[in-house]
């Protein structure tokens, strides 16, 4: 990873991280970056990369849906800016949601997702919503 995204940082796993997405405009939305500095796609992950990630998306869908209560999620493999092996998981919402005193609404619920690139989150945002993240992980999930 070219930038430094440890203030980002929700969890470690064995072969992959979990990070806030710095782009709030679908509150919660993360981003789970495999370790292996080789792994270029989702088709070159290996068994036990697999495994895990199938475990953390589920985690990742349990706490999303205790944090802010998203209905839907869409996982996003791209890898056009980046050349690395990672996902985004991007939590969607039929109703507006509140938090910090911002209403959060998904205008494309029920069809792609879309990222708001106008949307500006600030740090005070992106490490509460860090926060509640971790907060909201099953107990066993909290330790590193």
């Amino acid at each position: 990873m070219d930038q430094d995204y440890s203030k980002s940082l929700v969890k470690e796993y064995q072969y992959w991280s979990v990070y806030v997405h710095e782009n709030q405009g679908y509150v919660g939305r993360c981003v789970v970056w495999c370790k292996r500095e080789n792994a270029l796609d989702l088709t070159d992950a290996t068994k036990e990369e697999r495994e895990e990630l199938f475990v953390i998306l589920k985690t990742l869908q349990e706490t999303l849906r205790a944090c802010f209560h998203a209905d839907w999620f869409n996982y996003a493999f791209l890898g056009n800016g980046t050349k690395h092996l990672h996902g985004h998981v991007i939590p969607r919402y039929a109703k507006p949601v509140e938090f910090m005193g911002l209403t959060f609404e998904d205008k494309h619920f029920g069809h792609n997702y879309r990222t708001d690139h106008d949307f500006v989150t600030s740090e005070q945002l992106l490490q509460e919503v860090r926060s509640k993240i971790f907060a909201c992980l099953p107990a066993g999930e909290r330790e590193w």
